[in-house]
């Protein structure tokens, strides 16, 4: 058998949003090497005794896979918890490429993201029929540069619900560029500091608004900003927009539809 690293996503803070997989692995581990800054230590309470459980945040990519690599190749299993879900600016392609050159298999585990973490904190569903169908997930271009086709303006664009990562600190060029986009002012913004963890913050505000009420919250780090057409807190009292799915009259194959008229 190959050796094996498992990537498994921790979730987005609360130690009861990892999967049970992610749960079962973790306990089962040999070495556990975790993104401190970000995964909840809690999910470390019942792992095995002898475990070893490492933190990694000061660690550099060569330091991390050396440390993977040598506990694979001895047998152990290996855990590599990364907060939210992985596949989601996880930056574990460098570490898997690095895994592969040294013969050492990966699987990942996925896991809760902060994005829909901080949708459901905020009480949203991101995919209002005949509203918004569609969530984008990216970031504000910061030191490292996003692809030409990507531009924040240019998602913007779409009309359609975002989810905006590591930008916490870029929030004056967003607001700039999704008002270049077409969106206005009043349009609805929700921030989400530390989703699920028990210090979260849930600001509700406007696009016009979000830089002010961002600071004075104190929020700089860990939070989710999702603008969307969804976020605006009227649609629970005075929205209308409803999916076919549950309507009576709408046919499909577990159910059939009667006439509007009865």
């Amino acid at each position: 058998m190959s050796p094996l690293v498992y990537i498994i996503g921790a979730g987005p803070g609360d130690p009861e949003l990892v999967t049970l997989k992610g749960k079962r692995l973790i306990e089962e581990a040999d070495l556990i090497l975790y993104t401190d800054s970000l995964v909840n230590p809690k999910l470390f309470q019942n792992i095995k005794q002898e475990a070893v459980v490492q933190k990694s945040a000061g660690m550099a990519l060569e330091e991390i896979v050396q440390v993977m690599v040598e506990a694979a190749k001895s047998g152990k299993k290996v855990a590599r918890v990364h907060t939210g879900d992985p596949t989601v600016y996880g930056a574990i392609l460098e570490q898997m490429k690095k895994l592969a050159e040294e013969g050492v298999e990966v699987e990942i585990v996925p896991g809760v993201s902060s994005a829909f973490a901080a949708a459901a904190s905020a009480g949203l569903e991101l995919t209002v029929p005949e509203l918004t169908q569609t969530v984008i997930l990216t970031r504000a271009e910061g030191r490292t540069p996003m692809p030409d086709k990507e531009k924040l303006v240019d998602l913007a664009a779409h009309q359609c619900s975002i989810a905006l990562f590591l930008s916490a600190t870029l929030i004056k060029k967003v607001v700039r560029e999704f008002l270049e986009a077409g969106w206005t002012p009043e349009d609805a913004a929700v921030v989400v500091y530390k989703a699920s963890w028990p210090d979260e913050k849930v600001v509700r505000t406007t696009l016009g608004n979000l830089h002010e009420d961002m600071r004075a919250n104190g929020i700089t780090k860990q939070a989710m900003v999702i603008i969307s057409k969804a976020a605006d807190k009227n649609l629970i009292q005075h929205g209308s927009y409803e999916s076919k799915l549950y309507d009576k009259t709408f046919t499909h194959g577990y159910r059939k539809g009667v006439s509007a008229h009865e």
